[in-house]
């Protein structure tokens, strides 16, 4: 191994292309700059869960780690660029290389990465926001340049067979079921993102019950919307101001925030239906709560909850033969219809 009178090292005679001490020292620096942006990023991260870790809500310490990682990341293509393309002409040559080969190499990266930059620039969502994913439901618990990652949650039955048929979710329920899932940033050009919490914080809900026909349906209108009233006064109080500023934002039209009970008449039963508003979380506490006031005031006013029933009219002749060698038959007598 020698260096010829160029500069250049060779070995066995062999000239090797690239391998002079220029390079060789531009390598040393970039390692040594890798090394101490690395450092200083960690040191600005730390220094920001410092600031941070007596605040409740996430979203400033969120928010500076984002602007920290980006400000890492431009400070060190800048500086290898730098180092390594003293002369613009082999700059703008180097960069269209590179980009043509990131360009078809790496078609799913620079997706994602321009995902995030969407996520961001757009303010698709947040930390913390409750979101629908690329069939993920759940809360973002963080953000990278790549991924997403969310807390998984469940959905009632209805709604996942009806959205995502081979889920393999077991929560029946707006609950987290205990899953850490990441999903890609390149998914918001392709499908749409759900957000739950983002401008309005509060979602609309509905109980339906079917009751027999022949039920006083003023009573049972009255105890569905006394229920609805009584656990959900406090939210419908601070949800009118939200509703009332995305409306003005969005010019929506008037979207009321107080309960409210429709009716359907259906061939089996009369289908009774509250509407009301609830937060985007402890939506599973406040229907059960509700649930129980129904049953109890339903019960004490003698209203009873509608099923599928059917009717037997008759039933077939059971004949048996006797060892005498005669027929015997004999139907089963019903009982009146009620």
């Amino acid at each position: 191994m020698t260096l010829n009178s160029t500069g250049a090292l060779s070995i066995f005679g062999v000239k090797l292309i690239g391998a002079t001490p220029e390079n060789g020292r531009r390598l040393l620096l970039t390692m040594a700059f890798v090394v101490v942006v690395l450092l200083a990023g960690r040191v600005l991260k730390w220094s920001v869960w410092r600031l941070n870790r007596g605040i409740k809500d996430r979203r400033p310490a969120f928010w500076s780690r984002q602007a920290v990682n980006i400000g890492i990341a431009v400070l060190l293509v800048l500086g290898v660029l730098s180092i390594w393309f003293d002369d613009p002409t082999r700059l703008t040559t180097a960069l269209g290389l590179v980009t043509a080969g990131l360009a078809f190499a790496l078609q799913r990266v620079v997706t994602a990465i321009a995902g995030y930059v969407i996520i961001l620039r757009g303010d698709t969502f947040n930390l913390g926001d409750r979101i629908v994913m690329s069939g993920v439901r759940g809360d973002v618990i963080a953000l990278s340049f790549m991924q997403t990652t969310i807390l998984e949650m469940g959905e009632p039955a209805s709604v996942t067979s009806a959205s995502s048929p081979s889920s393999s979710t077991w929560i029946h329920s707006r609950q987290y079921t205990g899953r850490i899932v990441t999903v890609s940033n390149a998914k918001v050009f392709d499908e749409p993102v759900y957000n739950y919490t983002r401008d309005f914080p509060y979602l609309w809900e509905e109980m339906l019950i079917p009751i027999r026909y022949g039920s006083d349906l003023e009573i049972a209108e009255k105890i569905l919307l006394a229920a609805a009233v009584k656990h959900t006064g406090p939210i419908v109080q601070l949800g009118a101001n939200e509703a009332a500023e995305l409306q003005r934002r969005y010019q929506l039209p008037t979207a009321g925030v107080e309960p409210r009970v429709y009716i359907r008449l259906t061939t089996s039963w009369l289908e009774i239906t509250v509407r009301f508003l609830t937060r985007t979380h402890g939506v599973r506490e406040l229907k059960s709560a509700i649930s129980r006031d129904i049953l109890k005031e339903f019960e004490a006013a003698g209203i009873r909850i509608a099923t599928n029933t059917y009717e037997i009219i008759g039933s077939p002749v059971i004949r048996m033969d006797g060892q005498d060698g005669h027929s015997y038959g004999h139907r089963t007598p019903m009982p009146p219809a009620d």
